[in-house]
């Protein structure tokens, strides 16, 4: 039996999800692991097509911090070179008599200049390196002015702060089985009315062409009213699900990818905060369960949630599970 015709169709069907149907058009995943869609845009020039705010604001900390160290140090370097091509002689308080000392004077005149700090052994002279050195602590302002924005808004941006598991597992569920993805908050912070959403996205054929058909997935719960620990998010495989009657060769052959939507409020950010991730077929262990990951202190007063253990699950046997074609023909 085809995979087309595995596919339940009685399955609740998505049309608007934001992604194309044409499969032919369609590059590797939907989600990157990071939440962040697989998608590179083209057809205008960088500047144009990229959020300069958007990027300082998402990329890695260490990346960041050297990108304003790199950019403080090729400004004073560059503002040193037009100190030195005007003339060392135009700033007043250097006594430098080599080449060296003379650059590294007034690199640190710029340095001063940019912080505004200027602790006055070394001024300007003449007109010329005093408009330079004005115009300097003017760009120097701006420039604080815009890292402190940037620093405050890494700091104040509303992020869920949540780690999803780097597999997804079909497990025993409910004398059935059941597709689990593991979620927890790894910060102190407290998030409540937690509420998840799932999509299936199948590559099927239909009429000598493969497309993309997608399927919003039941859950157990598709909401909690905290989420303090680690959560679960089942989706039963019922006759309602697009997995019904799927075995584990269907799983292994298919083209598909389980997208998942998480959102809730943060009482601290007083705001909604949203992640998201999403797990190949490829990406789902079959036959396991998800190993506990908090259990309660020595003194049973405290409950201790072991975020190392976020993606440690067990096997276990689930081939009297299968729903085969003979026991669906009563054989």
């Amino acid at each position: 039996m085809s995979i087309l015709r595995k596919i339940n169709t009685e399955a609740t069907a998505q049309i608007n999800t934001g992604f194309g149907i044409n499969n032919s058009d369609y590059g590797g995943r939907f989600i990157n692991k990071d939440g962040r869609p697989n998608i590179e845009k083209r057809g205008m020039n960088y500047f144009e097509r990229i959020s300069l705010y958007h990027t300082l604001l998402q990329m890695p900390r260490w990346k960041f911090l050297s990108i304003l160290f790199l950019f403080y140090i090729l400004a004073n370097l560059l503002f040193a070179a037009v100190y030195y091509s005007i003339g060392i002689e135009h700033l007043e308080g250097i006594t430098a008599t080599s080449t060296a000392e003379k650059i590294g004077e007034a690199y640190f005149f710029s340095a001063q200049t940019f912080t505004t700090v200027g602790y006055g052994r070394i001024s300007p002279k003449g007109i010329t390196t005093s408009t330079v050195a004005a115009f300097e602590a003017l760009i120097g302002l701006l420039s604080f002015a815009i890292a402190t924005g940037l620093f405050y808004g890494r700091f104040s941006k509303p992020k869920a702060y949540l780690r999803f598991s780097e597999n997804a597992v079909l497990a025993p569920f409910n004398n059935g089985l059941a597709i689990m993805i593991r979620v927890a908050p790894y910060k102190n912070n407290s998030l409540l009315d937690a509420e998840a959403k799932v999509t299936a996205g199948i590559i099927i054929e239909e009429n000598g062409s493969t497309k993309n058909q997608f399927f919003l997935l039941d859950l157990e719960y598709e909401k909690v009213n905290a989420l303090t620990l680690s959560w679960t998010i089942v989706h039963p495989i019922t006759e309602k699900s697009p997995f019904y009657k799927f075995t584990a060769d269907d799983f292994a052959n298919s083209k598909g990818e389980i997208l998942i939507f998480l959102k809730a409020f943060d009482d601290m950010f007083s705001n909604t905060v949203a992640a998201r991730s999403s797990y190949t077929l490829k990406e789902l262990v079959i036959g396991a369960k998800f190993a506990p990951m908090y259990h309660r202190n020595n003194k049973k007063n405290v409950t201790i949630l072991e975020l190392d253990k976020l993606n440690s699950h067990i096997a276990v046997d689930i081939s009297h599970l299968w729903q085969t074609e003979k026991n669906e023909k009563g054989i």
